[in-house]
């Protein structure tokens, strides 16, 4: 059986030195757990602890143990093997119009960030690299872009970062050169999904997660080979992409039929267009009637003065869970929390209407990008304990 080793996958130009290990690992050379380059760093420190790197790996084909980037509990590793990791690559390069090369532009110890350099290289290209060990800079990227070199261009992004290439003109120029600009790791509002297809920028909306090497919907349509259902509401993905199941829990549940995930998330199928309500395990029951936040979100996000919004559930003494609301304005913009309530009720009911509205300087972010809820309950806990905070009870 192949032993796990720890990867350290830095975040500048000094990653390149990786790729010889990348491609061995896609080769079935290796079996690696992608990590931070900090040996210090808590999370890597729990993740070797936790998924035991040194030991075996019981799959003989495994190559692959990356981390999902879920926020609570023991961190699980979902296992990959060659076949699973260029089944995905393949897909990819399929559907975006054929293979290029790549810009990394994520961390590179996540699901997408692997994706991002093994792609690249399964197609016989170099990656480019953007520095994030300052963080992600627009202007910066606008020169990654530029120095890009392929047959098609590719990158990948997550939200929050489009929204900061947008705010700049250099950079959105460049962006709207690419062949395809995958976009995922969280929840896409739908104003910035418009704003950024007005400027030229292509952009590609992705759902998969870890467990399914990535992204395997595309602008909900599954990838070549994949598909989704919906099996007892939630939402379940299949195909030769999908992962081969957790290291170290071989009877889980969610792999319980070979080749297929059984996800946490809400969604429906239509005409083979998947869409996703939200996450099952955040749905809040109010006063005896359930509430999806990511309905709730997206129409706050409709109102302009809106540029970011989560919508949780808080404890209540009547009502069970009471729905909660956290927006961030949008520049120059001062968002009227009666008159979003408003909005919501009038499209919804009012039972999904925000009994209160906190506006924020930002949301807590984890992983990839997603916003951490269960952090943002604990700030918006704390902000309504001190009344800073607009009731409409």
């Amino acid at each position: 059986m192949p032993v796990l080793a720890a990867l350290p996958l830095p975040l500048g130009p000094e990653l390149a030195e990786s790729f010889a290990d990348l491609v061995a690992m896609a080769a079935g050379a290796h079996c690696f757990l992608p990590v931070v380059d900090d040996s210090t760093a808590p999370d890597r420190v729990l993740l070797e602890t936790a998924l035991r790197v040194g030991e075996p790996v019981d799959d003989p084909l495994a190559c692959l143990v990356v981390a999902t980037s879920g926020s609570t509990g023991t961190p699980k590793g979902a296992v990959h093997t060659p076949a699973t990791l260029a089944a995905s690559a393949d897909a990819t390069h399929a559907r975006l119009g054929g293979p290029g090369n790549w810009l990394l532009a994520l961390p590179p110890h996540h699901i997408a960030g692997i994706q991002v350099m093994l792609r690249a290289l399964r197609a016989g290209f170099t990656p480019m690299i953007a520095d994030l060990r300052d963080g992600f800079d627009a202007r910066r990227f606008a020169a990654d872009v530029a120095l890009l070199r392929g047959p098609r261009r590719y990158t990948s992004l997550v939200p929050t970062q489009l929204v900061a290439v947008l705010e700049s003109p250099e950079a959105t120029a460049a962006t709207a050169e690419l062949d395809a600009v995958l976009l995922g790791g969280a929840t896409t509002p739908a104003p910035l999904l418009r704003r950024a297809l007005a400027a030229g920028i292509p952009v590609v909306t992705t759902y998969g997660m870890s467990e399914t090497g990535g992204g395997c919907v595309y602008d909900g349509v599954p990838l070549d080979g994949a598909s989704a259902s919906i099996v007892d509401g939630r939402v379940v993905l299949s195909g030769p992409m999908v992962a081969h199941g957790y290291h170290l829990l071989p009877d889980h549940p969610a792999f319980a039929v070979p080749g297929s995930f059984r996800t946490d998330d809400l969604g429906s199928v239509d005409d083979g267009m998947l869409t996703i309500l939200g996450r099952a395990d955040d749905a809040i029951s109010t006063g005896g009637l359930t509430v999806v936040p990511q309905v709730v979100e997206e129409v706050l996000a409709q109102d302009p003065s809106v540029a970011e919004c989560t919508v949780v559930g808080l404890p209540d003494d009547r009502l069970g869970e009471r729905v909660v609301a956290a927006v961030v304005a949008a520049p120059g913009a001062v968002p009227d929390t009666a008159a979003l309530r408003a909005l919501v009720a009038s499209r919804l009911h009012r039972h999904a209407a925000p009994r209160q509205i906190v506006v924020l300087p930002s949301l807590p972010r984890r992983g990839p990008g997603k916003v951490d809820r269960r952090a943002l309950r604990e700030i918006l806990a704390a902000t309504l304990r001190t009344g800073a905070a607009a009731a409409a009870d």
